[in-house]
């Protein structure tokens, strides 16, 4: 069976992941929405990172998983879907794409009751013709073997919501926050692993060694990780405005802005790739070659080799201390972070 994308009014993409699976999504969907200009196009999402495509214009509607998954599924029953594709791969998408009754639906051969499928591809590496392969890569290759054109390989975007900017302006108008200069530096020193941080002492550094260099910093984080923002802050040198309350949205417009983004590993630098923020990355315990931002904008990931690498990141099980993370000098960062500034080719920021 081959689709007639002619008769194509509605598309339905599945991506039941985190922030950045979902900012990586954004290639597929640019891409649909270049070759279906008048078509819909829905995504589901889990109903806290949804926010993260506020403002996107690659997308008609962002359809958020109610809390009873029944609902879900009547709702997308109701859409009448042309075509239905899981870009997460996961079990509860498989069901949810199936519910959805579209005529098409896209997978892997790999996904768990791949028999839902009735178009199935078997692997990115098989599309590409190579063997290392991105998160964004493998995405675009389900979509490309159903006849969208994704050749160019487009990357990652994000809009930004008028209402997040306007939000930031009010925040930033207020003096107590005594930033000094307009240009600045973003840092997001958490991340979900152990395996995956670069201690606040080693960003401390980084601030100082930015704000040498002229630039106020401002670092972010979540209220489930409190305690590295604040020890970022009282290690360092040099002013750090925190935030540990910031949107989605927010933290989206605020790293549109910045000259500069440094973080772990995590679903925020990809954030600030999309908005052509030039990104420095450190890289722990996870596949580089699949996980690091894509971006045409300056960025560098910055790690040290180890054979074990790259692991699920749970635990380390050679060295008990992550010592892949840990070993990443600053210096090599600071170095890293130059070159990304004098590769930026934005005239005013």
């Amino acid at each position: 069976m081959t689709i007639d994308w002619k008769t194509v009014n509605r598309v339905l993409v599945v991506k039941l992941r985190s922030i950045g699976d979902t900012i990586l999504a954004t290639p597929s969907l640019f891409a649909l929405r270049r070759f279906l200009p008048d078509a819909q196009i829905d995504i589901l999402l889990e109903d806290w990172v949804a926010p993260v495509l506020e403002g996107s214009d690659l997308v008609d509607n962002v359809i958020k998983v109610d809390a009873s998954r029944l609902t879900t599924m009547r709702s997308l029953r109701r859409q009448k879907y042309d075509v239905a594709i899981n870009l997460h791969g996961g079990t509860t998408a498989t069901f949810f794409v199936r519910a959805s009754g579209a005529r098409h639906r896209v997978g892997y051969s790999h996904y768990q009751y791949s028999f839902l499928y009735n178009h199935l591809l078997s692997s990115a590496k098989d599309f590409w013709k190579q063997e290392k392969v991105h998160s964004a890569e493998q995405q675009l290759a389900l979509i490309g073997s159903v006849g969208v054109p994704v050749d160019d390989r487009p990357k990652s975007q994000l809009g930004l919501s008028h209402a997040a900017v306007e939000s930031l302006q009010r925040r930033f108008a207020d003096p107590a926050l005594r930033i000094p200069h307009s240009a600045f530096a973003l840092l997001h020193p958490g991340t979900a692993f152990f395996t995956k941080q670069w201690s606040p002492q080693n960003f401390a550094r980084t601030a100082e060694y930015l704000a040498k260099a002229g630039y106020s910093v401002i670092a972010v984080g979540s209220r489930g990780e409190p305690n590295i923002l604040d020890e970022l802050r009282d290690d360092a040198a040099v002013p750090v405005a925190t935030f540990d309350d910031l949107t989605l949205p927010e933290i989206t417009a605020l790293a549109s802005k910045a000259s500069v983004f440094v973080g772990n590993d995590s679903g925020i630098p990809h954030i600030a790739a999309a908005v052509r923020t030039p990104t420095v990355v450190m890289f722990g315990s996870s596949n580089r070659d699949h996980w690091r931002p894509w971006t045409d904008a300056p960025n560098e990931v910055v790690y040290e080799e180890f054979h074990c690498q790259p692991c699920a990141g749970y635990e380390c099980r050679e060295f008990g201390d992550a010592r892949c993370i840990t070993s990443v000098a600053p210096e090599k960062v600071f170095a890293a972070i130059d070159r990304v500034l004098a590769a930026d080719d934005r005239k005013v920021r």
